[in-house]
């Protein structure tokens, strides 16, 4: 059985997750299905990012340790996870001893790549990042993420170093042993690598910072929080002995935002180098989902919660919005006049009206029998290359293409007046083809929406109709 060994961004834990987080997790897990469902072994991982600054301060200010503070908003991830409905195989999380322990002997395994410097320069505490001079004075000397002045420091650090790398790094993705889409993602982090990168700071000194992992052989340091962070994809295999390390590594696909892109194709290719380990084989980088046409924002008020959504719409409607209606390649948008249009246009009037209606004529055309159910042959092809692509829109349009289809071959045949002329062979014939659509439409957004999926396999796949309680997708009047 061929392996397939995916993962997601780990979200930092300083605040609550928002419906920018669920991507990662949506896309991820719509790949594992999809791949379990074509006959792959599939080890899906995801976790939290849990040292560093920012939940030290954070904690401090909610006047908890930051370990208390990380197990609290550590759990609303998990839980989010679950309320996706997302299979996740692993979850890591970078307070885990076996994490630490794992990350110790990488620091030492990347060694002759690691010197001890002094650093004078400018941080981002919301990033935990460094910035130069130039990039600073573009900013006007504030973070345009976190909208705080940065902070002059001047320590000593370990760094690693990243400028030997640059060569290396530019020659896999330019021949796409290691490849990035979109293509406009590949030719950023490209034109980032003709400048040259520059050695990266892989420590902070405890004085300044004591929630972190401590540096192997020096107890003033703790190790960098991205550095740390990354680690995770190996360490959740568990790097370097254990064998399911020797069985998935590499990745066969790792989904991030645009936000983390320089970590991940740059930083993160260097430390896999470094180590002697081969790179991920495709890197999907997303956009990012305003609300209501704006950045969200407390101060505007358009924050929304998964939760909220969910409550409303149902896990799979909300799974099929932000497949279909964010785009996979650009930025995206979602407005509540949005997830009520394609709730009630899409999922309720055509695919669950399709399924409703066939139901029902099967019941009192044929008392519910189907009998034999002759296998679709539609084109799949163009949906396959879709997800290949992480197009996860684009390969719901192809199904929404077929569902359209069914629709439409029962508006054409009219299955009503069939019965009435009494030709029960034709009758049976166009029924039992249009119930074979519904079980290949099914076996095609199980990745999507599973719930969905096997609702429609259990009305249909046994020969004889089993009707719902109620629709699949009940009429939603506007939340305002």
């Amino acid at each position: 059985m061929t392996k397939f060994y995916i993962t997601t961004a780990i979200p930092y834990v300083n605040a609550d997750p928002h419906i920018g987080n669920v991507l990662d997790f949506i896309y991820a897990d719509i790949q594992a299905r999809y791949h379990r469902q074509s006959g792959f072994d599939v080890i899906l991982s995801t976790g939290t990012d849990e040292h560093g600054s920012k939940i030290a301060e954070k904690a401090k200010e909610a006047g908890m340790t930051p370990d208390k503070f990380a197990d609290k908003h550590t759990k609303k991830f998990v839980d989010l996870l679950k309320l996706l409905n997302v299979s996740n195989d692993r979850l890591i999380r970078t307070t885990d001893k076996g994490h630490q322990q794992r990350v110790q002997i990488i620091w030492k395994n990347l060694s002759k790549y690691i010197y001890k410097g002094k650093y004078s320069g400018l941080y981002c505490v919301g990033c935990e990042e460094f910035v130069t001079e130039k990039v600073a004075k573009a900013n006007n000397m504030m973070c345009p993420i976190h909208n705080r002045p940065y902070e002059k420091l001047e320590e000593e650090n370990y760094f690693f170093a990243l400028s030997k790398f640059t060569d290396p790094i530019k020659a896999a993705i330019k021949d796409e042993t290691f490849k990035i889409v979109p293509e406009t993602r590949k030719n950023e982090i490209l034109s980032l690598l003709e400048s040259g990168l520059e050695d990266i700071s892989v420590s902070r000194p405890i004085d300044k910072l004591n929630w972190g992992i401590p540096v192997p052989g020096d107890s003033k340091q703790v190790v960098y929080v991205w550095l740390d962070a990354l680690l995770n994809y190996i360490t959740v295999l568990g790097y370097p002995e254990h064998k399911d390390f020797a069985t998935y590594w590499p990745a066969d696909m790792q989904i991030i935002g645009k936000d983390i892109i320089r970590f991940h194709a740059a930083f993160w290719s260097a430390i896999l180098m470094a180590l002697e380990l081969p790179l991920p084989k495709l890197l999907y980088v997303h956009g990012m989902v305003e609300s209501e046409g704006q950045k969200m924002s407390k101060t505007i008020g358009n924050v929304v919660a998964p939760s909220d959504v969910i409550d409303k719409y149902g896990v799979d409607a909300y799974r099929y919005f932000f497949a279909r209606h964010i785009s996979s390649y650009d930025d995206g948008n979602f407005s509540w006049d949005m997830m009520e249009a394609a709730y009630n246009n899409e999922l309720a009037n055509e695919l669950g009206n399709a399924v409703s209606r066939i139901a029902a004529m099967v019941g009192k055309y044929q008392n519910n029998v189907i009998g034999d159910i002759p296998p679709a042959e539609h084109d799949i092809h163009e949906y396959q290359v879709a997800l290949e692509e992480c197009r996860f829109d684009r390969a719901l349009d192809v199904v929404w293409e077929q569902v359209r289809g069914v629709n439409q071959y029962i508006d054409t045949e009219k299955p009503w007046v069939i019965n009435k002329d009494g030709d029960g062979a034709h009758l049976w014939e166009v029924l039992a083809y249009s119930i074979s659509c519904l079980l290949e439409i099914a076996a095609l957004i199980k990745p999507f929406m599973p719930d969905t999926a096997e609702k429609i396999e259990h009305i249909f796949k046994d020969g004889v109709v089993r009707p719902l309680d109620k629709s699949l997708f009940p009429k939603e009047e506007s939340k305002k």
